[in-house]
């Protein structure tokens, strides 16, 4: 199966069972009207993507007024989020409740708020292990 360009997926249907489409949309870059139809749909602040993708805020506005493509690493980091995001709301049944899951603080997690492992891989891999357990019943 050929891999498919950015604008043919839906980020809301966005899961990891096609990782040749993954592949291909992280080395073509998300661009930045995609990522604000995914930023819209997420509790997430600008400054807040801004520390998860690791930009500053004005490079971040930059971007927005540029109409400009992110780079793989945070394409990667935007679909590594936005992936996070669809399971957690899968797992808790509605974006309210995962929401409030995301502020509030987690003993599991060294007693932090979970959204602020996001700016990671290792902490968005932490946060799937934890939703894989919430699932699953296994709660620690």
């Amino acid at each position: 199966m050929a891999p498919t360009s950015t604008l043919e997926f839906d980020y809301r249907q966005l899961d990891d069972s096609d990782v040749y489409k993954l592949i291909s949309t992280v080395r073509e870059g998300i661009k930045y009207s995609l990522f604000q139809r995914i930023a819209d749909m997420s509790p997430f602040s600008t400054a807040e993507w801004s520390t998860y993708l690791h930009l500053s805020e004005r490079t971040f506005q930059r971007y927005k007024k540029e109409k400009r493509t992110f780079d793989p690493l945070q394409s990667e980091k935007i679909l590594e989020i936005t992936l996070l995001y669809n399971k957690g709301v899968e797992v808790f049944g509605d974006k309210a409740n995962y929401d409030a899951w995301l502020e509030a603080t987690n003993v599991a997690l060294g007693g932090i708020k979970p959204k602020e492992l996001l700016d990671s891989s290792f902490g968005i891999g932490l946060l799937r292990d934890e939703l894989i357990r919430i699932e699953h019943g296994v709660l620690a």
